[in-house]
């Protein structure tokens, strides 16, 4: 799907691993994720899927986990050590729990309006980004950052939202963060900026 920031996340990931993908795009709007052949692949019909082998994996975040855990011979995106570990574990959590179900879910699969008062509720929660001058997790990039910047693009292109304006936490982190020069990130492939017309 064109705007889903698990799918994003992980593209990022496999660009910044130099790991080739075989893409196959489902369109949820037209539920082409209940189709009986995906099923068999991933009875719970989450987007992202990977098939690695003859290990099946949904959740973004555990293919996050998993990617690094296999493919990143420094262990520098998804470190051993259990401190940073529990740190980038609780921002993946936020991401799924708090950023993406109260700012994501509404507006894209379920096309509601976004409410008054959205832009200072999204800033509030990511209120912690003023005091991270660089990664969202810590000294070093992460799957933290590639999960919480995905969210916010695709939340940005959702909502409209501009989040430029003197004062923007969030956009200060953007502005500042090295993350968003990484290359991956600058593939305008990986990233969303369009929003898709809703369907009944």
């Amino acid at each position: 799907m064109d705007l889903s920031p698990p799918c994003h996340s992980v593209r990022l990931l496999a660009k910044t691993l130099d790991l080739p993908l075989n893409l196959i795009n489902l369109d949820l709007l037209k539920k082409e994720q209940m189709s009986p052949e995906f099923l068999k692949i991933n009875p719970q019909h989450q987007i992202p899927t990977l098939v690695d082998d003859d290990l099946v994996i949904g959740e973004s975040r555990a293919i996050l986990s998993y990617l690094c855990e296999k493919y990143d011979k420094n262990d520098a995106l998804y470190p051993r050590d259990p401190k940073n570990k529990a740190v980038i574990n609780q921002r993946l959590y936020f991401d799924m729990g708090t950023l993406y179900q109260r700012h994501y879910y509404p507006q894209i699969l379920h096309g509601k309006p976004v409410p008054e008062g959205t832009f200072q509720q999204f800033e509030e929660v990511l209120e912690f980004l003023e005091n991270q001058a660089t990664y969202v997790a810590g000294e070093s990039l992460s799957i933290a950052d590639f999960a919480i910047l995905a969210s916010i693009k695709t939340f940005k292109v959702a909502a409209g939202l501009d989040l430029r304006y003197s004062g923007s936490s969030t956009d200060s982190w953007l502005r500042v963060s090295p993350v968003t020069t990484k290359s991956a990130f600058r593939d305008p492939k990986n990233l969303p900026h369009s929003l898709p017309t809703l369907r009944n």
